[in-house]
């Protein structure tokens, strides 16, 4: 026997409870990108000979709505997409594409400068390649001659 979902949300979801009515009296989920937003930039890290690196999953994004920073330490990575303006063609029936702004951040150390990272976005996946450095050689202790 097949079950129904009950108001458009599947009973074995998770989040079987989280439909927009118990959203609204309980102000529960992220009304932004809906009860999926824990999905939202989903990334795969790898470890290459010379670098580290992240595949973020951003579909639909254009490559001028992703900002990728680094700051103290830390790579943050977001992405911003404004509503569509469509006037004039009709009116939506049901509206599930998202429009707001998600950002992701990674601790990735002092180390790094701003030239030590890359970043190529293609087909909905953000590329960030942090460079492996060689660790900084510690100064040698010299001792000094005291006159007098």
């Amino acid at each position: 026997m097949m079950m129904h979902n009950y108001l458009g949300d599947n009973l074995f979801d998770e989040d079987w409870a989280d439909t927009p009515l118990m959203r609204e009296y309980f102000g529960k989920g992220n009304f932004l990108y809906g009860k999926h937003a824990k999905h939202l930039l989903r990334t795969d890290v790898r470890e290459t000979e010379d670098a580290i690196e992240a595949d973020i999953d951003l579909p639909g994004f254009k490559k001028d709505e992703i900002q990728v920073h680094l700051e103290n330490g830390y790579l943050t990575v977001s992405a911003e997409k404004h509503a569509d303006k469509q006037a004039g063609k009709g009116k939506y029936l049901r509206q599930e594409r998202y429009s707001g702004t998600v950002s992701r951040t990674f601790y990735v150390g002092d180390a790094l400068k701003p030239d030590d990272v890359k970043a190529k976005y293609e087909d909905g996946v953000l590329v960030v390649s942090l460079s492996k450095k060689a660790p900084e050689a510690i100064e040698q202790r010299s001792q000094i001659a005291i006159e007098g």
